[in-house]
């Protein structure tokens, strides 16, 4: 594969985005992105669930993750 843009989305369970993890080009491959807990105001986020969607090759995907502080 060649890569390509990605992005990595964090929403809340309103369907409010909190975090823009990745907006950017990627080489193909493994990649890890780290998630400090703060919104994209710098702000910590509650405990709780959240969802994030990764959008890269045209397709995309939404998966849960539960935050705890």
């Amino acid at each position: 594969g060649r890569g390509g843009p990605a992005q990595v989305e964090v929403f809340n369970l309103a369907g409010q985005r909190v975090r823009l993890l990745q907006d950017g080009d990627l080489p193909a491959g493994s990649h890890r992105l780290h998630f400090d807990a703060l919104d994209d105001a710098g702000r910590p986020l509650a405990s709780g669930l959240y969802l994030y969607r990764l959008s890269a090759g045209g397709g995309s995907r939404t998966e849960r993750m539960l935050l705890l502080r």
